[in-house]
């Protein structure tokens, strides 16, 4: 048995964040309803990143939305409501990420939810947090990595704030979702009762940084200093980063300067003893290293360093990773079937339960595809109001 079989979730969300957080509820068992919007849906459905085929639905959709269900309903239409409030009162887990306001606007606020069914475990996404003068500004991922600093800590010193090429806030932002949810949860097992979880997309890239946040604070307000070879860590002094070799790349981590010098065997580095000239001089050694790592293969430093427990790494692209044993050891990739073919593939759940790792390949739906399953299954248009 997963750990939230039997528990129903109803996703109000759409793109990343929210969608996120809902998936990796279905993965560990719950039973996930998008309430999507009748002839468009989640607004990922359409985005051209890479469609798959005539349908339309987005490889962003098709990954973050598999293994749930969709229900349509347009929620000013008062029969269609009426049906949502049903589903509510039935349900255990409520997500949303609609800008601050719009929900209560509609009518399914958390006060108003919590009426309906006080068990509801009720998770809000925002780009800002509900108040103070940012709470209406668009939440994207690109603008909130600019606007919290985080993008001048990527890039070499003198070079322009550079992203993450990822979609960094909203993927951390659905892992704390998930996180408050499940902590809601386990809490109701001892009230009896629901509750609201907040997260926002700026709070979780701020609290991705709290190591580097932290120095500032306790170093005078010092801003970070980036290198201008090969940064890796505004923070970290040499060796730390990624240097060419012969014929690739190797990525070398925290240790001796002197250790480094003898197991590379580079008599300049010798003479940087002193542990604050680490990242005083941190360019000036750092050059030195990638002149010297420039001879030889990555194979051959790998062997030597290794040899003495120095912490380096090869530099994979995603083929040379996917070949690689340990990869397949992991087993990470799932094959999601689709209806009239077009499989694709994606990774997996990253968690276990010591029986094995959760691999549920069931494709996203279709929009609307359990529209009239559900109606039918929970009885939404017989009875009373809801």
């Amino acid at each position: 048995m997963k750990p939230l079989e039997n528990m129903i979730v109803l996703d109000f969300s759409q793109y990343l964040a929210g969608p996120s957080a809902a998936l990796r509820l279905a993965d560990m068992g719950a039973r996930v309803i998008k309430i999507e919007r009748p002839g468009s849906g989640d607004g990922s459905r359409q985005m051209k990143l890479h469609n798959l085929d005539s349908m339309g639905d987005s490889v962003l959709f098709q990954t973050i939305n598999r293994n749930k269900q969709s229900f349509c309903a347009d929620l000013k239409s008062p029969e269609d409501m009426n049906m949502v409030k049903k589903l509510i009162r039935r349900s255990d887990v409520m997500i949303e990420n609609f800008r601050p306001g719009v929900m209560k606007k509609i009518g399914l606020d958390y006060e108003t939810v919590k009426s309906i069914n006080p068990r509801m475990v009720y998770g809000t996404v925002t780009g800002y947090g509900a108040t103070g003068p940012w709470n209406k500004k668009p939440g994207q991922d690109l603008l909130v990595q600019s606007i919290s600093g985080l993008a001048w800590l990527n890039g070499d010193d003198g070079q322009p704030p550079m992203p993450f090429a990822l979609s960094l806030a909203d993927s951390y932002t659905g892992i704390h979702l998930a996180e408050g949810i499940m902590a809601c949860l386990f809490r109701r097992f001892s009230t009896g009762l629901g509750g609201l979880v907040e997260v926002s997309l700026l709070e979780s890239i701020l609290d991705m940084q709290f190591e580097v946040i932290t120095t500032f604070l306790n170093d005078g307000h010092k801003p970070p200093k980036r290198s201008a070879f090969h940064n890796a860590h505004a923070y970290l002094g040499a060796p730390y980063g990624i240097y060419r070799t012969e014929d690739g790349y190797i990525a070398l981590a925290m240790g001796s300067i002197p250790e480094l010098g003898r197991l590379i065997e580079c008599s300049a580095l010798s003479s940087y003893d002193n542990q604050e000239e680490w990242f005083t001089k941190r360019d000036e050694i750092k050059q030195l290293i990638g002149s010297h790592l420039l001879h030889r293969t990555t194979a051959s430093w790998l062997k030597a360093l290794n040899a003495g427990g120095y912490w380096c790494s090869d530099v994979y692209s995603w083929d040379q990773l996917l070949q690689s044993e340990q990869f397949h050891t992991l087993d990470m990739l799932l094959n999601i079937r689709r209806p009239g073919g077009n499989d694709i593939f994606t990774t997996r759940c990253p968690i276990s339960f010591g029986d094995g790792p959760i691999k549920n390949e069931t494709h996203a739906p279709l929009l609307g595809e359990h529209t009239l399953e559900i109606i039918e299954e929970f009885h939404l248009k017989e009875g009373e109001e809801a």
